[in-house]
């Protein structure tokens, strides 16, 4: 009966091992399309002097074992990178905002760290108290990506307006991969 017992907890510990958390998945998928880069279009809103009618590019330019960097190009413009960090298997997003010289924007590395693993396919950034802090008005914001075979979302939403932002970028049509963002070495 003992070796019953034993084999069984063996195989269960390794089961259990063997399995990866949410995030991790999460986290591995996106490790998949490092050196990729995706077009995009703009969902909501559906009309933003910003966005609307430019090429959205997002490239995951640079994957560590703790680390990706996705710089999000918008037409010209090569200001943004998204940059998410697992810690013990919970994911931070944060923004980094360049100017075209490679200096910090005034308003950089604001966004959220998730509360829990998530799932393998969507985790949310409610945001942290350096952003509040940096941006009062974005307290109430919540971030979330969802990635799976065919598309990559990126999404805003700050809880109690009308704010609402999502990118879906097609990850079945891979491009070249563009140049480097503001504030990047080639």
């Amino acid at each position: 009966m003992k070796s019953y017992t034993a084999a069984f907890v063996f195989l269960f510990t390794i089961t259990i091992a063997a399995q990866e958390s949410p995030s991790q998945t999460f986290w591995n998928t996106l490790q998949a399309h490092c050196g990729k880069a995706y077009e995009g279009k703009l969902v909501l809103p559906e009309e933003d002097e910003a966005f609307g009618g430019k090429k959205l590019v997002m490239h995951v330019r640079s994957c560590d074992e703790n680390q990706i960097k996705i710089p999000f190009f918008v037409g010209d413009d090569k200001s943004r990178t998204w940059i998410l960090t697992m810690n013990d298997g919970i994911i931070t997003l944060k923004h980094d905002h360049r100017h075209e010289d490679g200096t910090e924007d005034e308003v950089n590395f604001y966004g959220g760290t998730s509360s829990n693993t998530g799932k393998s396919d969507i985790q949310f950034f409610p945001a942290d108290v350096h952003t509040q802090q940096m941006i009062p008005g974005a307290a109430t914001n919540v971030w979330w990506i969802t990635v799976d075979e065919t598309s990559f979302t990126y999404n805003l939403k700050r809880l109690g307006t009308d704010r609402i932002f999502k990118v879906v970028m097609d990850l079945t049509k891979e491009i070249e991969t563009p140049g480097a963002p503001w504030g990047w070495e080639d």
